[in-house]
């Protein structure tokens, strides 16, 4: 029995060329996982805003049987209030009929937390979160308002395997208690490991619908790609003088009232010629050694050096002015002005290049416009114009936009935090490549992330963070059982150092 039918759905943007969704036909089947996969830009996102009500569509129809909601791959939580507060916002429980009954919300979410082997704190503000538990917190949400049909679009992006394992073991639990789940990924081993179908869309069309069953990892990514290769996954050792450039020296940083620090006395050095990978589960300081590195949060202890200099207490701009390019895990707030036009996010860091100019000096515009195009090109950013705003990009196309700009204005040192999350095949594969070819160049790399693959397909050295602590350091020599020792440290397990 199907529990949606989507039936001829077209949607084109205005100002667009190219058809967002291109006359297509799918349905849902009561008690399922299905799996919509395509690369950025396939339409994917855009299909499941139309069928949530989200998003206008301009022919077709929808049938649906049942309530459905949607945990959306950017966020829509309020920072300051804690995790229940978000979770039951619109019907949250009251006292006398009247006052917000505040315990009464903590031991319901608390519950839904429980239930479903999550890490957060149903009393912990947002602000205060990771990427991966603010998820959590979006999830819950939707369990808390018991739809029948739930739709995750890349949830498992900035999810470690222990948290994605909990999450799919969830989905099963919901999907065996009636529930219906679509699931937008790009993630072949997922697809296979969790979907009972797949449909596979590539450039606002439906290429096929495939019983996973029957298919493989392969026969989809090429109905994904077309006739596109999947970049090469090949990374050795850079040469030449390796140089210390960035170094913390004992770095703590703490928060008011709290009596754990955030960083506790870390001490790590990176070189030139080299990638340093921080893993561990979110909560446990990856993004807190973002945020110093960006100049966001000053340590309270301890000393950053950048060839020899202190940094300690420089801002972002100043930051950027010593070397630092910067790839943040937030792209939407962080790492992009989603009001500004995709020529005004690209040149942001080049207005002594283009500013000491007149801008209206058309030759000096057409210089602009040539450069930032031949980026869109080699990074294959579908727009259709420069004065787009970037804030109506895809989330892989934005996530590829931020990548562009960072890499190819690089001076000394480059900062990645989830720089893969969203991309497809191969567009990851494509910025994999890159990142190896900057240290090749001779950058200091910082690679934070929470996808330990990639961490351990990348990085020359791998610092496992615990509890704001340096639990292990690893060198990277690519062994079977590699994997395993840094997973267990990543849970306190044990140290190597």
């Amino acid at each position: 029995m199907n529990i949606v039918e989507l039936r001829n759905i077209t949607k084109q943007y205005p100002g667009s060329v190219k058809k967002a969704n291109n006359n297509i036909s799918l349905d849902l089947r009561e008690g399922e996982i299905l799996c919509v996969a395509g690369e950025n830009g396939a339409g994917k996102t855009t299909l499941m805003k139309i069928l949530c009500g989200l998003e206008k569509y301009d022919g077709g129809e929808i049938f649906i049987n049942g309530n459905i909601s949607m945990v959306h791959q950017h966020f829509m939580l309020f920072p300051e209030y804690t995790a229940a507060e978000n979770i039951v916002m619109g019907f949250e429980p009251r006292k006398y009929g009247i006052f917000f009954d505040v315990e009464k919300a903590n031991r319901i979410c608390e519950k839904i937390i429980s239930d479903n082997n999550f890490s957060i704190k149903a009393d912990a503000k947002v602000k205060d979160l990771t990427l991966g538990e603010m998820q959590q917190v979006e999830i819950c949400r939707v369990l808390y308002h018991d739809a029948q049909i739930i739709i995750l679009d890349e949830p498992t992006s900035i999810l470690t395997e222990h948290e994605i394992k909990s999450l799919f073991k969830t989905l099963k639990t919901l999907v065996n208690n009636g529930k219906s789940i679509i699931l937008i990924t790009h993630k072949l081993n997922e697809i296979k490991q969790i979907s009972d179908r797949v449909a596979i869309l590539r450039k606002g069309q439906l290429v096929d619908v495939k019983e996973v069953s029957q298919t493989d990892e392969f026969e989809i990514a090429k109905m994904m790609m077309g006739d596109e290769k999947i970049p090469p996954s090949i990374y050795t050792n850079g040469g030449g003088k390796k140089d210390n450039v960035i170094e913390f020296d004992n770095v703590s940083v703490k928060r008011r009232g709290q009596k754990r620090p955030l960083l506790d006395k870390v001490s790590f050095s990176v070189n030139s010629n080299e990638i340093l990978g921080f893993a561990g589960v979110g909560g446990n300081g990856l993004g807190v050694i973002e945020a110093v590195l960006g100049g966001f949060l000053h340590p309270a202890e301890g000393r950053i050096l950048h060839r020899g200099k202190d940094i300690s207490k420089l801002n972002i701009r100043k930051l950027r002015n010593q070397g630092l390019s910067f790839v943040p895990a937030d792209r939407v707030k962080v790492g992009s002005a989603g009001a500004a036009t995709i020529e005004e996010n690209m040149i942001i860091n080049m207005r002594n290049k283009y500013f000491s100019f007149d801008y209206k000096n058309l030759t000096k515009k057409n210089e602009i416009s040539e450069e930032i195009n031949s980026w869109l090109k080699k990074y294959n950013i579908e727009t259709s114009d420069l004065k787009q705003k970037a804030g109506t990009l895809s989330g892989g196309n934005l996530q590829k936009l931020i990548l562009a700009r960072e890499l190819n204005q690089f001076k000394d040192y480059v900062v990645f935090s989830e720089p893969t999350w969203g991309l497809d095949i191969a567009s990851a594969g494509f910025i994999k490549g890159e990142i190896d070819a900057l240290r090749k160049k001779g950058a200091a790399i910082i690679l934070i992330s929470t996808n330990l693959e990639e961490i351990i397909e990348l990085a020359d050295r791998i610092i496992v963070m615990y509890r704001g602590k340096i639990a292990g350091e690893f060198v990277n020599d690519q062994n079977s059982g590699i994997k395993e020792l840094i997973g267990n440290c990543m849970q306190g397990l044990g140290a190597a150092l």
